[in-house]
C-alpha cells in the first residue's frame, strides 16, 4: 500500500522529492502517513477534499483482500 500512495501522490505534486510515505501497523489496522511539501498540500487534498477522499478509497479497495482496516493520514 505504501508504494501505491507514493505513486499517486508523486503524480499530483510539483515536488515529488518531498513526498514521504510511512506505514505503521497497530491493533486497529494499518496507518499510512503521507507527508508532502506545504505548497503541494492543496493539490493532494483537492477542492472540498475530493482528491484525498479518492486516495483513501483506492487504498481501502486495494487493501480489502487483507482483511485489515487501512487509514491514510495526510500531513
Amino acid at each position: 500500500m505504501k508504494e501505491l500512495v507514493e505513486v499517486i501522490a508523486s503524480a499530483l505534486v510539483d515536488d515529488p522529492s518531498a513526498v514521504v510515505v510511512t506505514e505503521t501497523e497497530d491493533e486497529n489496522g494499518i496507518v499510512i502517513n503521507l507527508t508532502v511539501a506545504p505548497e503541494d498540500m492543496g493539490k493532494v487534498i483537492g477542492k472540498q477534499g475530493k482528491i484525498a477522499k479518492a486516495i483513501r478509497t483506492v487504498v481501502r479497495a486495494a487493501g480489502s483482500k487483507g482483511g485489515k482496516k487501512i487509514m491514510v493520514d495526510i500531513q
